[in-house]
């Protein structure tokens, strides 16, 4: 009971804080379209560490069309990559997580694969929303900063969750043979 009320007070939080921002920027322009997105990263970052998910869904899995991440290499995934080493946000991210070359810290980077894949995923929507708001009321120029900003703060970091999962999930089986080969010696 007392998740559901923090998850609802979470999203009535984030329905405020939108309507302050539509109130006060307007739906037009860059900066509606990078602050509304930080703000529901914040608001969905809340979200999802309060819900806890186990993430048992078949869509985490990978795809037989995704095997190996080429269709994410030839839609430019490596350059997104060093684009977040360049801003420095690999730097924070490894920061806050680091990575061990152990079966926990390998498990817990997973989940949180699957934890930063449906956060994107519902700040992606609801940005479209807005994108296709503003298209509407006003014109598809306007919401040019909506659509941009979305491919590249929630589209692309889908991809990179995408991407890297299935290597982390490798490395995880690698280990467990490992230590498997290693109990039965």
């Amino acid at each position: 009971m007392r998740k559901i009320i923090l998850l609802s007070l979470i999203i009535f939080v984030t329905i405020g804080l939108t309507y302050a921002l539509v109130f006060y920027i307007g739906v037009e322009g860059f900066l509606f379209a990078w602050v509304l997105n930080f703000v529901l990263m914040m608001c969905v970052l809340m979200f999802t560490e309060t819900l806890k998910s186990n993430f048992v869904s078949n869509y985490y899995k990978e795809k037989a069309w995704e095997r190996r991440g080429k269709i994410y290499e030839k839609l430019g995934i490596n350059l997104f990559r060093k684009l977040l080493v360049l801003v420095g946000w690999e730097k924070l991210n490894k920061k806050a997580n680091p990575v061990k070359n152990n079966i926990e810290a390998l498990t817990h980077l997973e989940y949180r694969t699957k934890q930063s894949e449906l956060g994107h995923i519902i700040i992606f929507f609801i940005v479209l929303c807005f994108a296709i708001y503003v298209t509407i009321v006003f014109s598809f120029t306007e919401s040019l900063w909506l659509l941009f900003l979305n491919v590249i703060l929630n589209v692309y970091p889908i991809l990179l969750q995408r991407y890297n999962r299935p290597r982390l999930q490798r490395a995880l089986e690698l280990i467990k043979y490992k230590q498997g080969r290693l109990h039965n010696s």
